[in-house]
């Protein structure tokens, strides 16, 4: 029911000339009084007497959408976090009740909804257990000063029950005892347990009783979730504005829940391969001499790199999409160079617009009615990089395909092969919000609304315009676009990286948390910044991190130097806090010969793994299956896996447990099921247990899974560089199912069938050992031959047959050299 009550303001205490105002605000529960229920192509909407109403939507058979409205009357159903590709089809319903429940079954699902109170159940449909429970009625809450200010769920912690996800977050793995909130927030050398951060995902895991479920809130306001934070077994989540409205995903298997998730709310396409690779960044490598320089040194050291990537002060006085021309007076003729040595060349832009009426994209903007206002009708103006901004609103199409066509120069006729949208949370310097007013109005794709709402789709839909803009402009390419700040379902548009870290080891074991969490809430292609954005590793800080970043997707150096290279001075009362010094490099190379040697090794690996990485990528754009995976997403029955948090599986073979403490020589790991092989030695290992593993200053500890197939290229300097005659697989004794992916590595003719998908399996027999292949697609490789170095063979092998013609073998150190025809169907290995 609803209640009327006359009291101080819930929010933080406000003044009018030096008073506390008081406030009105109401009370919405459920009331049972004339309850009435109705039902139409598997929506179910139930009605209190009081007009709050609860409407119950069955989507597919494990999930279950949620939604409150207060008056009986619910918002537009429009969502930038849904994938527009998720259609479907209600499943099976079966309805019914008794004296106190309504119930919902799927084959899946049992949901049962309380008639006196709506608290709702969600119970397995086999087992009858318990999945998930309200603790409580929904509750909300609105004031005549902030209308809708709150809408709330509580939920029932259950005995053991673990909480995993939630994206961005710089605390522990396991969420349980703690509270956060989302709200896109500039975090410059953010700390352990920082909250907020730069991106909002309000999705996160459940699992107790071996059974995993997710819960995403749609709500793209300032969000809270208490995972049982005060110990009275209860979780919350709530929402400071707009509709309580959120998802019941089922697993009952937790890597169930992140395809469902994934499904629900979009993948990343197939990047280019070369976005994969090692890319170089720092605040700021200028002016082009030094971008030559950087260049030079990577080929004539022969450390293998993609990509070099321009900060701010490539700009003309911060203006985006211009160039300083004293520093950059033939920018393409410098990007044509760098392609031609292989480098890909990425630039920053930002969304805050310069106020100058001489500079055309601020004076066609201003023109067009590009830019977000105030509610009194002035524009939206404030400082960034220049001391004076406009912002556009990304939450209008016509607004974003403007931003979109304003890359063309660069993109078109300058050849820059990726972006980086920056500052979009959106940041503004000098404020203690650090962002726009609540009062900013923005068109929210017909729903004319406030910052409350926007604001953490701001970044999201500021990617879009840019994704968008850039297929418009060059349809026959595939974006990189990489942003900071996004929302639920901006992996459809960018990666992301966690933002302005710090050179240390603490920041380099929350590197390794963050990106394994990111990549359980939906962000796959994710990476840190490698050594830490601010201050200076040493070599052995800045090795350990790139050898744990070689299992990023994005994979990519970038610090401020103190930001000495960048001599162009910001609007002096706005710089960052980070002040200028002696200039700090943060290339492989700068930490003595030792580290460089070390470095090149860990991005020589990188490369070498890349046909796993392109095709663990794959693997997530038609599966949703993360490419990093926590342990709790392998086993969720496992309940050492819910305990561990520093070792994960990257793609579906390879067990990763790095090095995030100085001086270490050997190093603890627990294994999950199964059976697994030292990447390195072949050396067998049981699962299931906490191993110490030998560590070197040049490899971390990789572990393989049994029966895996790893295909390995010769290292290059850069993707493309060479045609291969012939790549290696490394396979481990055992029986697997493994793929080896691959097409032009650019474009979209893979959709059309260019493309080679490889499906092998291995499968033992007594003193005997089988490698299947099976192949699709109309792609043509350049190589005809496979190296396979076949570890942990049992028997002493006397035969080898490629289907049915004799192989030479040779026996090395740790495994079995054969070479065998690319095409082979099977090849059969047999000794005594």
């Amino acid at each position: 029911m609803s209640k009327l009550h006359t009291g101080p303001a819930v929010n933080d205490a406000q003044t009018i000339t030096g008073e506390r105002y008081t406030d009105v605000y109401y009370e919405y529960q459920p009331n049972a009084v004339e309850l009435s229920y109705q039902e139409k192509d598997g929506i179910f909407v139930y009605e209190c007497a009081n007009g709050l109403a609860l409407k119950v939507e069955v989507v597919t058979e494990n999930i279950i959408r949620f939604r409150f409205a207060l008056e009986g009357s619910f918002e537009r159903d429009f969502s930038y976090a849904i994938d527009p590709e998720a259609s479907y089809r209600a499943p099976k319903i079966t309805i019914g009740g008794d004296a106190t429940h309504y119930f919902i079954h799927t084959e899946k699902l049992h949901c049962r909804i309380g008639k006196s109170d709506l608290k709702v159940s969600l119970l397995d449909a086999k087992s009858q257990q318990v999945i998930c429970e309200d603790a409580a009625p929904f509750y909300a809450r609105r004031s005549i000063h902030h209308g809708v200010e709150l809408v709330k769920i509580t939920k029932s912690a259950l005995a053991n029950e673990n909480y995993f996800g939630l994206g961005d977050k710089s605390g522990n793995q396991n969420l349980l005892g703690h509270q956060f909130q989302n709200w896109n927030t500039d975090s410059f050398a953010y700390e352990k347990d920082s909250d907020p951060l730069y991106r909002s995902i309000p999705f996160y895991y459940g699992i107790h009783s071996g059974m995993a479920y997710g819960i995403f809130l749609h709500n793209t306001y300032r969000t809270h979730f208490d995972f049982n934070s005060k110990h009275n077994g209860q979780t919350a989540f709530w929402a400071d504005g707009g509709e309580m409205d959120y998802y019941f995903i089922y697993g009952p298997h937790s890597m169930e829940v992140a395809e469902r998730y994934a499904w629900l709310t979009g993948r990343a396409e197939l990047p280019p391969i070369w976005a994969l690779g090692f890319h170089q960044c720092r605040w700021s490598y200028y002016p082009e001499s030094r971008v030559y320089e950087v260049a030079r040194e990577f080929r004539d050291r022969k450390i293998p790199c993609d990509a070099i990537y321009l900060d701010i002060d490539y700009m003309d006085g911060y203006r985006c999409f211009t160039w300083d021309e004293e520093h950059f007076p033939n920018p393409k003729g410098m990007i044509d160079d760098l392609r031609e040595q292989g480098f890909q060349t990425v630039v920053m832009i930002d969304p805050g617009i310069r106020v100058d009426p001489k500079y055309p994209v601020y004076r066609e903007g201003l023109a067009k009615n590009m830019f977000c206002y105030r509610s009194s009708g002035e524009l939206m103006r404030g400082p960034v990089w220049p001391s004076d901004c406009v912002f556009p609103d990304f939450t209008r199409a016509e607004v974003r395909e403007w931003w979109g066509g304003l890359y063309q120069k660069l993109y078109n006729e300058h050849g820059v092969s990726g972006f980086w949208n920056d500052m979009n949370e959106p940041a503004v310097f000098k404020v203690n919000s650090a962002t726009c007013p609540d009062d900013v109005l923005h068109h929210y794709d017909g729903q004319l609304t406030n910052h409350r709402r926007a604001h953490n789709v701001y970044g999201q839909q500021m990617s879009r315009g840019s994704f968008e803009g850039l297929k418009r402009l060059k349809p026959e390419k595939r974006p990189f676009v990489l942003t900071r700040a996004t929302f639920s379902g901006g992996q459809r548009f960018a990666s992301v990286w966690t933002g302005d870290n710090v050179a240390s080891w603490e920041h380099l074991r929350l590197a390794n948390l963050q990106c394994q969490r990111l990549s359980a809430s939906g962000f796959s292609f994710v990476g840190t910044d490698i050594g830490g954005f601010k201050n200076q590793p040493d070599g052995e800080l800045f090795v350990r991190w790139l050898q744990l970043a070689v299992f990023h997707p994005l994979y990519r150096v970038h610090s401020m130097g103190n930001n000495v290279d960048g001599a162009a001075e910001a609007e002096a009362e706005v710089i960052h806090e980070a002040e200028r010094s002696n200039r700090v490099d943060q290339e492989p190379w700068s930490f003595g010969d030792e580290n460089t040697q070390l470095a090149r090794q860990a991005i020589e690996f990188r490369y070498e793994l890349l046909p796993y990485i392109y095709t663990s990528f794959r693997l997530y754009t038609v599966s949703g299956q993360p490419l990093l995976r926590s342990l709790f997403l392998y086993d969720p029955t496992d309940e050492e896996n819910l305990r561990r948090e520093s070792e994960f599986l990257f793609g579906p073979h390879l067990l990763v447990i790095p090095i995030l403490q100085p001086g270490l020589q050997s190093q603890k790991g627990y294994l999950p099921g199964g059976r697994w092989y030292d990447y390195w030695s072949g050396i067998l290992y049981e699962g299931q247990q906490e191993v110490t593993l030998p560590v070197s200053a040049g490899l971390i500890p990789i572990l393989v899974k049994a029966g895996a197939v790893i295909p390995n290229y010769p290292v290059q300097q850069y993707t493309g560089e060479k045609a291969f005659d012939k790549i290696s697989l490394r396979v481990y004794y055992g029986e697997l199912s493994s793929e080896l992916y691959e097409d032009a590595g650019e474009g979209y003719a893979y959709q059309s069938g260019a493309f080679r998908l490889r499906t092998f399996h291995t499968a033992p027999g007594t003193k005997t050992f089988s490698l299947k292949q099976n192949q699709e697609g109309s792609f043509k490789t350049t190589y005809a031959v496979f190296q396979i170095q076949l570890f942990g063979l049992p028997f002493e092998v006397t035969q080898c047959k490629a289907d049915g013609k004799e192989l030479s073998f040779r026996k090395e150190e740790n495994y079995l050299l054969i070479e065998a025809p690319e095409g082979f169907g099977e090849l059969v290995v047999g000794g005594k």
